[in-house]
């Protein structure tokens, strides 16, 4: 894995480091497999607000272990709420909050991300998979359903067929089914998946800044909205950045056969 330049504040079930313009953060209770636990996922939360807000950063990658990325909600926390206690939680509430992020977030995935690690993992721009990744919704076997956007995320990435064998059953995808059905973006050997991520979020950091964060808009756009809703949302922000120095920097030095300095400007 790449070496880290510098730490940022540091947590207690995440570490959070810098890679240039790219922040990684690690998902890190590995006794149990990286379980999301409230207090996990507040801290993920505070980490992806403190490095949306940061100029330096450009691209983020949410990672955990090669074993686990996270093998789901913490059950222990759950196991004996009430419909009250849970409403009051609202600890879905608090999971959402990474749809808030603004920059480019990519998921690596190793071994098992099941239930909520599932989840979270499709909160993300894309996935990123070792060979060993296992992906799934296995909420039925606990006598509830997925809650945090299993049963409308995986519908919306693998069509109606797919997602409800998955969560009726309990089965698992693993990494090449993954890949075929588009789940996951791309796969690379168990060594190296992490290194390949940070060097696809660098790629993407080198972009201009402001395009990345509307091009991400745009295409949620066509996640959540008609057809119609979505090209217009579109070509708005496509006029928008005619406003931008980027985009005069970018035209130009595509003219001038040179490497584009893009500053966010």
């Amino acid at each position: 894995m790449s070496t880290s330049t510098a730490a940022l504040t540091q947590y207690e079930n995440i570490l959070v480091d810098r890679h240039d313009a790219v922040a990684v953060v690690r998902l890190n209770r590995p006794k149990v497999l990286n379980a999301l636990s409230p207090q996990l996922m507040a801290e993920l939360t505070q980490a992806m607000a403190e490095l949306d807000a940061d100029p330096a950063i450009r691209a983020i990658v949410l990672t955990g272990s090669e074993r686990a990325f996270a093998a789901g909600a913490d059950i222990k926390e759950m196991a004996d709420a009430s419909l009250v206690e849970m409403v009051y939680r609202d600890m879905i509430g608090v999971w959402d909050r990474l749809r808030q992020v603004k920059k480019p977030l990519i998921a690596a995935v190793s071994g098992f991300a099941l239930g909520g690690g599932c989840e979270v993992a499709m909160m993300c721009d894309f996935i990123v998979a070792s060979e060993t990744a296992v992906f799934g919704q296995p909420e039925i076997n606990l006598g509830v359903i997925p809650g945090a956007g299993g049963t409308q995320r995986l519908t919306r990435l693998l069509g109606k067929s797919l997602a409800m064998d998955m969560i009726l059953t309990g089965r698992n995808l693993k990494a090449p089914e993954a890949l075929a059905h588009g789940l996951v973006s791309r796969v690379f050997p168990v060594e190296s998946y992490l290194d390949e991520a940070i060097a696809l979020a660098k790629d993407i950091a080198s972009k201009g800044p402001m395009a990345l964060r509307v091009a991400k808009e745009a295409v949620n756009k066509a996640f959540e909205t008609s057809l119609t809703e979505g090209l217009e949302a579109e070509r708005q922000r496509f006029y928008m950045l005619f406003a931008t120095e980027d985009q005069k920097e970018g035209m130009r030095a595509f003219l001038d056969k040179r490497p584009p300095q893009f500053t966010g400007r």
